[in-house]
């Protein structure tokens, strides 16, 4: 595995997005047990991408105007979704001193329909993967799955420590009403950006 897929993988998994917009939410509203549960649903959100890329499902995707449009769509309409349940401190981003396994569960899927929800996703694994699969690879399909488990392990890890920082200032955040209504407001913010930069996407 090369330095340079590595690296790459790195700042496109550090780089702030919708993962870890909701990761960070999940701490702050729910402590370090949530966190991980956030950071856990986001990377179990990957497999359907890259199962698609290795389907080929993502090429269809990819040439289809209105496959990428519906999912974009669902995508945006969770955004906002989420955004609305930010304001109202509802769902899997209320604020919980003690954090439930059934409440654990709701985190875990919230965050798989996060990444599943997103179409440029499964065109960044069609695009992304193959430039470090040689050509004349004798089990490329093999190279791709171990390529893959390299990208969704620094995900969970880079994910888990955005969560564990966020909920080791969380006592300091929820003490402080005005705070939690100020980031309430920004995470709901956050959440309706991306919405908004995802309807502007392109295929």
């Amino acid at each position: 595995m090369s330095w340079s897929f590595l690296l790459t993988s790195l700042i496109v998994v550090a780089s702030p997005g919708t993962g870890v917009l909701y990761t960070l939410a999940a701490a702050l509203t729910r402590g370090s047990r949530a966190s991980i549960a956030a950071a856990f649903g986001c990377t179990l959100g990957i497999v359907p991408h890259m199962t698609a890329a290795m389907l080929g499902l993502a090429a269809v995707l990819h040439t289809s105007a209105l496959a990428f449009a519906a999912l974009k769509w669902c995508g945006v309409a969770y955004l906002l979704y989420l955004s609305w349940q930010a304001l109202r401190e509802r769902g899997a981003l209320a604020v919980d001193g003690e954090i439930a396994e059934r409440s654990s569960r709701r985190v875990i899927v919230t965050g798989i329909l996060v990444n599943i929800l997103n179409p440029k996703l499964s065109i960044f694994f069609l695009a992304f993967l193959p430039q470090f699969i040689a050509a004349d690879e004798s089990r490329p399909l093999a190279r791709m799955l171990e390529l893959s488990g390299a990208f969704m392990a620094m995900t969970f890890a880079v994910f888990a420590l955005y969560g564990l920082f966020a909920a080791g200032v969380r006592e300091h955040v929820i003490s402080r009403p005005r705070v939690m209504v100020w980031l309430r407001r920004s995470f709901a913010a956050g959440f309706a950006a991306l919405g908004a930069r995802l309807a502007l996407a392109d295929r």
